[in-house]
Parts: structure tokens; C-alpha cells; sequence
């Protein structure tokens, strides 16, 4: 063979091997290019789905109610779909809501059906999540937590309480601002009142700086029941100063005070108007203080938002478990609930991350913390931050139960959602025989197993019925102000006084 001077054979083996290192390097770059692909398009990923607005259960929602969907890698611009009865697709996609990167909340379509529900985000979906249960309520029914998700916003995310505003980054109003933006913080509540005395650092300067910040503004007032109608008219001037929300701060000298309570709810909501967001901050532990009020305060007229002073290091023996107690005892109030946290006191900064993780879990839109002028740069670090994947026990998903020879305004609450569903139940604060044979009727005609006892289910389905809150005598004179007022159990002691009283 002459050296230079390839044989045909020889050429044709050539070529062919570069033909194939050709498509070797062409299938490799599509490999690496899917993979690429893949590693761009992360999906999300679904754990749970529950019910958060008009429930029967957990996970059972009437068509118009809101669900709440945890997981990993959500955000804004996803929708969730549902199935639905009314479309060829079977499916009907709603925009949903990013609390974080972990929650979205959706508002469950009218034409929605059970199954499982899913994410999704141009062409990338999730896993599917459930099943829920769609139901419609019972005719004629108006469930208790009727919340708007409008009016949820100011409750939505990280709140923090400023006591006094000249304390608080020494009143300077941007520095104010420039914070709570540097920390996630949403939501200012602002004191603006003590009883019937109008606290004159929330002004419109106050309010408008703040909401030029890009801040909800909210304000809070502290209540003794002396003078309900001049505590009322306090707060009625906060809201007509330019307040998003109002938070009641009603605490040990509310105790027994039905009458009081009711005098200052009503006119508080004639001030606010209907759909005006309205919260309550008081007792973490409802059973400690079986003459408290609750009923009144979140019932009907009263606070769309339950935000229970839950200080875990003052009350003592754990984070969870006093997280766990007070969800359990304030979750049969039927009110979206967003607990107030302590920044004060010096918390570990891991409790406070543990207060959040928990608050999510339990699905509450948001939280709060006490206060502002307490808090250190690490605590500010610890309400701010990224929050990490939720580890250890879940929090308890059980509520309170009753039964015979409880007394209380639990109880209370159960006998009026009990004569709203049309079991008629004496509105006495006493679990007797009397109210043990109405709880047995209406679970037996509710397809529920019949123990007597008010247990979770049994909440669940009561609170499908509007409460039938008794007139607990009007106006109160200035003579009886003072006096304890309402059922026999208004003349209970506290067990226990949990926290000490703040923000006086």
C-alpha cells in the first residue's frame, strides 16, 4: 500500500465512526439538555390539604369555603386544581394564594367536587394531595368562621405589637418602617387606647406614614368593662383615624362581665360595620377561666380573629405543648386564629422559630409578637427569617371535649350552636343531663356516633350552624358596671392566671 493513499474500504470505516461520535455527541447533548431541563423545572410537591374556612371537618369544605395546601417549593403564580361536575375537563384550576413558600390557600370553586386536589404552574404540576370532601351545608345554615379572605390580610404573615410608639426605634416612624420591612413583618398593632381613655400616638401621621411603608396598621386597645359604651366609642374613633383593623385586649377584669361584653361588642360592630376585621387577644387557655366571656367576644357580632396571648416560656412546660393546649381550646370557637408570640423575656431564638412552624402547621394565616420595644436583634432575626422544614411531633389536631358536670363558657358556646341547629339545650354554662340528651339527638341525626360528649366531630358539624346568642340584659347603669353578669358560671374563679397582664 503506498504511504498517504487510503483504500475505499478504509475511507468507509472513516466516515462511519465519525458518523457515530457525531450522533453519540448529539444524543448526549439531549440527555444533558433534558436533564437540564428537569433540574430547571423543579416540581412542587404536596403534603397535605385541609380545611380552613367553612368546615365540617378537616378535610371537608363547602364550595365556597377556603382550603389550605402545605408542601415544598410553592409560591405565587400557582393554581390549584379541583375537580369539579360542570365542565368537560372534569377540573376547575383557581388561582391560589402564597402565604409562603410552603402554605397556599385557595378558595374552593361552587362547582367542586371530592377528590384530590392538585398545583400546578404553566406546565409543571404537582403531586395530587387528599381527598377532600366537598358538602354543601345545610339549608338555612350560616356557618360560624363566615371570615372573608379580604379581610383576613391584616392577620396574614408576621404582625408586631408596639406598646409605646416613642419606645419603639425612638418613634421615628421610617426607622419603624425600614424595620418591619427588614423582617417580614406585614402588619403593625398599634395601642390606641386603655379602657375609656384614647391613647393620642395613633394619629393620622402615625397611620398614614406606616401605610406608606407599605404596613397594614392595626389598633389595639386594652377593655375592664367599667364603661363598655365609652370603651366602645374609644375604639370607634381608632377605626374612624384610619386603622385597617381593631384588636381587643380584654383580659382578668372581663371575667363574669357578660353583659359588659355584649354592650361593648355591639356597639364596637355598629361603629366598624360588618366585614370590618376585628380581632381578639386574650387567655391562651380557655378552661383556666371558665367565666371569661369567649362566647360574646367571638360570637356573632364580635371578632373574626382569635389571637390568644400563647407566651410559651411564661406559662410554662414547652412550646408545644402550650401551643398545643391553647389550639385545642380555642379551636371550637369556629375564628381563624392567629396567635400572639413573645419576643419578651429573651425566648430562645429556636422557640421562636418553633412558635412559627407550629402556627403554619395548625394552619393559622399568620402570627403576632409581643412587643416591639422588647425584642432583641436576634429575636427580630428569629420572627423574620427563612422559616425550615417542619421536624419533630405534629401539633394536635383534636379539640376540647365536654361532657357531664363541665361548666364553662366552652359549654356556653356549645348550647348556643346547639339552639341554633335546633336542639333546644338550657344556655346555662352547665353540662347537665338535660344538655347531654340534646348533644346525643343531634348526633344521631347527623350521622355521628353518639357518645354524648362534645368531641371533634361533633364541633365540627355544630359549627355549620349559627350560634343563638342569648340577650344577656342590654345596656349595662353605671351602678351594675362593675357587677358580674350573665349565666350562674360568670361566678367562677380562674383556675389559673397563665400570663400576667401586659400593655396596661
Amino acid at each position: 500500500m503506498t504511504p498517504g493513499i487510503q483504500s475505499p474500504v478504509a475511507g468507509n470505516v472513516a466516515r462511519l465512526r465519525r458518523v457515530l461520535v457525531a450522533a453519540a455527541l448529539i444524543a448526549c447533548g439531549a440527555v444533558a439538555s433534558a436533564q437540564g431541563a428537569d433540574a430547571a423545572t423543579v416540581k412542587p410537591k404536596l403534603t397535605s390539604v385541609r380545611c380552613l374556612k367553612l368546615c365540617a371537618g378537616s378535610r371537608t369544605v363547602a364550595p365556597g369555603g377556603y382550603v389550605s395546601l402545605k408542601g415544598h417549593r410553592l409560591g405565587k403564580g400557582m393554581k390549584v386544581v379541583f375537580r369539579a361536575r360542570t365542565n368537560a375537563a372534569r377540573q376547575h384550576l383557581v388561582k391560589a394564594s402564597a402565604v409562603n413558600r410552603s402554605t397556599l390557600t385557595a378558595r374552593v370553586p361552587g362547582d367542586a367536587s371530592s377528590g384530590h386536589v392538585y398545583v400546578r404552574k404553566g406546565r409543571v404540576r404537582s403531586n395530587a394531595a387528599g381527598p377532600i370532601k366537598v358538602r354543601k351545608p345545610r339549608a338555612g345554615t350560616v356557618p360560624v368562621a363566615s371570615t372573608t379572605q379580604a379581610s383576613a390580610a391584616e392577620f396574614t404573615g408576621n404582625g408586631m405589637w408596639i406598646w409605646y410608639v416613642s419606645r419603639s426605634n425612638g418613634g421615628n416612624l421610617q426607622s419603624i418602617v425600614a424595620q418591619a420591612q427588614a423582617h417580614d413583618v406585614s402588619t403593625v398593632f398599634v395601642k390606641s387606647g386603655d379602657g375609656t381613655t384614647y391613647w393620642p400616638q395613633f394619629d393620622a401621621q402615625l397611620v398614614g406614614a406606616l401605610k406608606a411603608g407599605g404596613l397594614h396598621v392595626c389598633a389595639w386597645q386594652y377593655v375592664y368593662g367599667t364603661s363598655p359604651s365609652a370603651e366602645a366609642a374609644v375604639a370607634a374613633q381608632a377605626i374612624a383615624t384610619g386603622a385597617d383593623c381593631f384588636v381587643i385586649d380584654a383580659e382578668k377584669e372581663y371575667e363574669g362581665r357578660y353583659r359588659q361584653a355584649q354592650t361593648y361588642v355591639q356597639k364596637l360592630r355598629a361603629a366598624a360595620g360588618p366585614a370590618y376585621p376585628i380581632g381578639l387577644a386574650a387567655f391562651p387557655y380557655v378552661d383556666y377561666h371558665p367565666a371569661f366571656p369567649y362566647s360574646v367576644f367571638l360570637g356573632p357580632q364580635g371578632a373574626q380573629f382569635n389571637a390568644p396571648q400563647a407566651y410559651w416560656k411564661e406559662i410554662g412546660g414547652g412550646i408545644d405543648n402550650v401551643v398545643n393546649h391553647t389550639y385545642r381550646f380555642n379551636r371550637p370557637y369556629g375564628r381563624a386564629m392567629a396567635p400572639l408570640g413573645q419576643v419578651y423575656d429573651n425566648p430562645p431564638v429556636s422557640d421562636i422559630v418553633r412558635f412559627r412552624q407550629l402556627a403554619q402547621a395548625e394552619s393559622s394565616p399568620g402570627v403576632s409578637w409581643w412587643d416591639w420595644q422588647e425584642a432583641s436583634p436576634g429575636e427580630w432575626d428569629a420572627v423574620g427569617g427563612p422559616l425550615p422544614p417542619f421536624a419533630g411531633p405534629p401539633p394536635a389536631g383534636d379539640d376540647a371535649v365536654l361532657g357531664l358536670r363541665a361548666k364553662g363558657d366552652l359549654v356556653i358556646w356549645a348550647q348556643e350552636l346547639l339552639n341554633g341547629a335546633g336542639q333546644p339545650a338550657a344556655v346555662d354554662g352547665s353540662y347537665g343531663s338535660g344538655m347531654q340528651s340534646a348533644v346525643q339527638a343531634f348526633q344521631g341525626s347527623h350521622g355521628l356516633p353518639v357518645t354524648g360528649q362534645v368531641d371533634t366531630p361533633t364541633w365540627n358539624a355544630l359549627l355549620q350552624f349559627a350560634p343563638a346568642e342569648p340577650d344577656w340584659g342590654g345596656n349595662v347603669s353605671s351602678a351594675r358596671a362593675g357587677a358580674r353578669t350573665g349565666p350562674k358560671t360568670a361566678l367562677l374563679p380562674a383556675r389559673r392566671y397563665e400570663i400576667a397582664r401586659r400593655g396596661r
